[in-house]
């Protein structure tokens, strides 16, 4: 199943063309608070597939019935560009807890390069509904080793994978490996550099958001 939240016209187009405009981003502060809009609103439309009680709320004049989520998920996110596309999350899932891992991209001789998963800090996934909120799928094979990671260690119940923007390639890399996980999007874009960056993409997320690498 994938949700692409372009695919129909919102106010979130808006968030999305300020991310990826070059004289916006120049504004640090801004870049973040788009992808944290970003996240609430496909944090909102994930919540529709969610399954719901109902629950019995007392006012100063009565009582309401109220359908409410029969289960919080846990929010994930891979360090550090993801961090605002999180925060978006769990503004609208505030009752959930936290998953934080490390992973970047070891680069061998040849120019090829593997996922090296350095530390993960993360509650108990066994029989939870687990969101992976990372703002870059690009070749997706960091989201996929950190999702294989995390199922090797818990019997996880649902995953869900949200990403900003999207490559074809990268989407039909985690749909080959992770056929049961849930993706939602906000824009899927067709090409990508040779150094894996996606075009048009919006650019080196992490250092947009929090400064240059050293």
């Amino acid at each position: 199943m994938i949700f692409i939240l372009n695919k129909t016209n919102t106010i979130a187009n808006q968030f999305l063309a300020e991310l990826r405009d070059t004289d916006i981003q120049q504004d640090k502060a801004r870049f973040r608070l788009n992808q944290e809009k970003l996240g609430q609103i496909l944090a909102y439309e994930l919540s529709k597939t969610l399954q719901y009680e109902d629950k019995e709320v007392q006012t100063s004049l009565g009582t309401a019935s109220v359908s409410v989520p029969v289960d919080q998920p846990v929010l994930g996110t891979i360090l550090r560009a993801g961090l605002p596309f999180h925060q978006g999350f769990m503004q609208y899932f505030d009752q959930s807890a936290s998953a934080f891992i490390t992973a970047y991209r070891k680069v061998k001789r040849t120019g090829d390069f593997v996922i090296q998963v350095d530390h993960i800090s993360t509650p108990n996934l066994d029989g939870k509904i687990f969101i992976l909120c990372d703002t870059m799928l690009a070749t997706g094979q960091s989201i996929v080793v950190v999702c294989k990671e995390l199922m090797a260690q818990y019997k996880i119940k649902e995953l869900h994978i949200a990403a900003v923007i999207a490559s074809t390639e990268g989407v039909a890399h985690v749909r080959a490996n992770l056929p049961k996980a849930k993706l939602w999007l906000c824009a899927v874009d067709d090409e990508m550099t040779s150094k894996a960056y996606i075009v048009p993409g919006l650019g080196d997320a992490g250092d947009l958001a929090f400064g240059d690498k050293s």
